[in-house]
């Protein structure tokens, strides 16, 4: 079969089950979402499954789901031009080669691969929930999907008070893999830094729901008694990126404050921070604490969505009320005098991630698996062979 590796052929364990799955995706960026998608789909191939996808032309998950020899289906997903040919690519995809599941995961793959799937009469459609946002409608989680996954307890809380069935919901945490540190690159010295500097670090897109201007104002409040204190920032996006850099001029702080960019060597950059710090005011999971605690990394977060499910609070991280940058500031000020403090911290993160494994792409692909099925068996429906 097209995009199988025949070195993770072997069948899954426990259930017995090889199943066909189809996902979708709508969104051309990279972000945390589509990293989960393509986790979640290799650690199901390594089970014993068959995956492909749909994905715009033009998306950088298709280009790496290629890569890793995955089945990639092109259809553009913009606009009403595109709803019904997409419609109609999927429902001949699906009647073609029939598939036991559709998994979708933004607003407008659900739409159009659902409505497919049901004309197509696939058996299961399961919609992903990775967002924090408020539900405005149920139209995706009710009539279209079959079931939900919801990523955090949050957000499964989040469906049930806008009127989700309880048994319509499983609930099962994005896949993370700890970052791995290249030797001899030490970014550091790329920006620098002196070995003593005392650096405060932050990995995301810069969007404004992140919370990175509160971050600089926190960080010029600390500045003066810290000197030795520096903050990088990883991460692209515009208009937010410009006006974090004219901020930083703004606050006198441009020489301490530096932006790496975009960056894909994470473990990298994570490795050169002291403590990590992404004040986010909405966030469905926060997989990047969970990167940064697997490091040995202290974490403040966002008191806001599933981050307290990431972290310890108090043991392996602190939490602060969103857009509250004096909070920040007293938190920096505390791991920041207290170096023992934060190898505390970070040692009980990194114990907490690494010796539970519940944040695993294994795990992961297990629960997911063990939904399908039991999903499947409710609804009286027979696996593909």
């Amino acid at each position: 079969m097209p995009g199988w590796d025949l070195a993770d052929a072997a069948r899954p364990q426990g259930r017995g089950s090889c199943l066909r799955i189809l996902h979708t995706e709508a969104a051309t960026s990279y972000g945390g979402q589509e990293y989960s998608i393509y986790k979640e789909m290799v650690a199901m191939r390594q089970r014993g499954h068959h995956l492909e996808a749909v994905c715009q032309p033009q998306a950088e998950l298709g280009v790496r789901l290629r890569s890793a020899g995955f089945t990639v289906h092109a259809l553009p997903m913009d606009g009403l031009r595109d709803f019904r040919r997409a419609v109609g690519g999927i429902r001949r995809l699906l009647r073609c080669t029939p598939f036991d599941v559709v998994n979708t995961h933004s607003r407008r793959d659900t739409v159009l691969a659902a409505i497919a799937a049901r004309m197509a009469g696939t058996s299961l459609i399961v919609r992903t929930r990775h967002l924090a946002k408020p539900i405005n409608s149920l139209y995706a989680y009710t009539w279209l999907a079959h079931r939900v996954i919801a990523v955090s307890d949050f957000v499964r809380r989040q469906l049930l008070e806008r009127g989700v069935a309880p048994q319509k919901i499983g609930m099962v945490y994005s896949p993370v893999e700890p970052p791995s540190a290249d030797e001899g690159i030490c970014v550091r010295r790329e920006l620098g830094l002196s070995s003593n500097a005392l650096v405060i670090g932050c990995v995301a897109v810069m969007r404004e729901d992140k919370g990175l201007t509160d971050l600089l104002d926190a960080f010029e409040r600390v500045s003066a008694k810290y000197p030795r204190a520096q903050l990088v920032l990883a991460g692209d996006g515009e208009p937010m990126l410009s006006q974090l850099r004219a901020q930083a001029a703004g606050l006198g702080l441009a020489a301490r404050i530096h932006f790496l960019g975009r960056r894909e060597d994470i473990g990298n950059v994570m490795t050169a921070f002291d403590i990590f710090a992404l004040p986010t005011r909405r966030e469905a999971l926060g997989t990047v604490f969970i990167e940064a605690a697997a490091l040995g990394l202290p974490v403040i977060g966002g008191n806001v969505g599933g981050v307290p499910e990431t972290l310890l609070p108090g043991v392996s991280g602190i939490l602060v009320p969103p857009r509250d940058a004096a909070a920040l500031a007293v938190a920096l000020d505390d791991l920041l005098a207290d170096p023992e403090r934060r190898r505390a911290m970070g040692a009980a993160g990194r114990s907490h991630v690494l010796g539970t494994g519940r944040f695993t792409p294994a795990v992961a692909a297990t629960q997911v698996e063990s939904l399908y099925l039991d999903w499947l068996a409710e609804r009286g429906r027979r696996v593909c062979g």
